[in-house]
């Protein structure tokens, strides 16, 4: 992102957008199963048509997932899998941190705290 003018990034600020909603996530998750149509997509996110069509529309439009038609129905796919990669890199991102932060408070668990806890959860 290095000297990119303020338009470039307000592209790129508008991509992140487009992935920070959790009903895209889990639409991006399915996707990368195999192609659905919206009224499976519906389905399994537990959301009606309309509103699932609308976030496809978002995905769509910053090139993140691809639509055919077909007959009556229209098929998702993933256009750009490399956001798999970058979903990779966040989440591994977040779980590091995750794990600090674990590491943190286990510095204030005393020994036999701990010692009981690690029984507990073996049981």
């Amino acid at each position: 992102m290095n000297g990119l003018p303020p338009e470039a990034l307000t592209q790129v600020a508008a991509y992140f957008q487009a992935l920070s909603e959790p009903t895209r996530l889990q639409i991006l998750n399915l996707l990368r199963e195999k192609e659905r149509n919206v009224g499976e997509l519906a389905e399994l996110c537990g959301y009606t048509s309309a509103n699932i069509s609308r976030h496809l529309s978002l995905l769509t439009q910053h090139g993140l997932v691809a639509r055919e038609s077909r007959g009556n129905s229209a098929y998702y796919r993933i256009a750009d899998t490399s956001i798999y990669e970058l979903c990779d890199l966040v989440c591994g991102n977040i779980a590091r941190k995750l794990d600090r932060a674990a590491e943190e408070r286990a510095l204030f668990v005393s020994p036999a705290a701990a010692i009981a806890s690690k029984a507990a959860n073996a049981g």
